[in-house]
């Protein structure tokens, strides 16, 4: 089997690449550029772009971590003319979104017709789907750095965010096990959290006190563009997601430990292999 990765310095590209380094097996990074990559030393780079799919590398790959440009107008066209051109294909592991599975507007339209065009195919698939990432907290990263706080609206809001290592190795699993076919992985972290909590668990993997001081949505928003360079479209979309787990609060899912056989990484251990970037 030679496996290719997309999306291999992305943020979960980049766990499946250095797990699939760990197992030993044969594969790929596609990357738009190799040169400044920065993946393990040893691993096959490929310099290619997922929006131009007819000028791919994929002679020989027979299986794909597919990570799809949702930003392009024609996303499920792309994965169609990826699949195509991918001759050698067998398996399938598509990194999607739980927003398929909750169906919310605005979120899930463009990842569900590629995994439609995935499941039509006739190959091996596995749709991984993640809520949200625990790489979102970075936006926090800048008055926990400076001043041991965070500032968000919603102290109350729950979530389940899950590190980015636990749904790199679902995909892992799936790609080089058999059995994982036809599945559609929901996955969260092992604790539903309130931004207040969540706080306070970044404090403890750091080993130091993180407080939360409240402020309103519209303050969020702007700090969000302001202090942290979030354009205002995408601010405005994490805002619509705390206020939406303000009165429908994400659940923990279970799959990650049915998967992989034991409890995911949790925030507090996710704020630790951030330290670097949390100050």
């Amino acid at each position: 089997m030679t496996i290719l990765v997309t999306g291999a310095t992305g943020n979960v590209g980049g766990h499946v690449v250095r797990q699939l380094v760990t197992a030993g097996v044969d594969f790929r990074a596609l990357t738009r550029n190799p040169d400044k990559a920065d993946l393990p030393a040893g691993v096959v780079t490929v310099k290619g772009d997922l929006t131009r799919p007819a000028e791919l590398p994929l002679a020989g790959v027979t299986a794909v971590f597919l990570n799809p440009v949702v930003v392009a107008p024609d996303v499920a066209a792309l994965a169609e003319d990826f699949l195509r051109h991918a001759t050698d294909l067998r398996r399938v592991v598509l990194l999607s979104s739980d927003a398929v599975a909750v169906r919310r507007p605005g979120s899930y339209e463009a990842l569900e017709t590629v995994e439609k065009v995935v499941e039509a195919s006739g190959l091996e698939w596995t749709h991984v789907r993640p809520g949200e990432f625990m790489s979102n907290k970075l936006i926090w990263a800048d008055t926990i750095r400076k001043e041991n706080v965070v500032r968000f609206a919603y102290p109350d809001a729950v979530g389940a965010p899950v590190h980015e290592a636990d749904i790199a190795e679902v995909a892992v699993r799936a790609l080089l096990e058999d059995g994982h076919h036809g599945r559609a992985y929901r996955l969260s972290g092992p604790e539903a959290l309130t931004h207040r909590q969540q706080a306070a668990a970044i404090g403890a993997g750091l080993g130091r006190a993180i407080g939360f001081e409240q402020v309103t949505y519209g303050q969020a928003r702007a700090a969000l563009i302001r202090d942290v360079g979030v354009p205002w479209d995408a601010a405005e979309y994490l805002m619509g997601y705390a206020a939406q787990h303000n009165e429908e609060p994400p659940s923990v899912q279970p799959t990650f430990q049915e998967v992989v056989g034991r409890r995911g990484r949790t925030l507090a251990e996710w704020a630790a292999d951030h330290a670097a970037e949390l100050g």
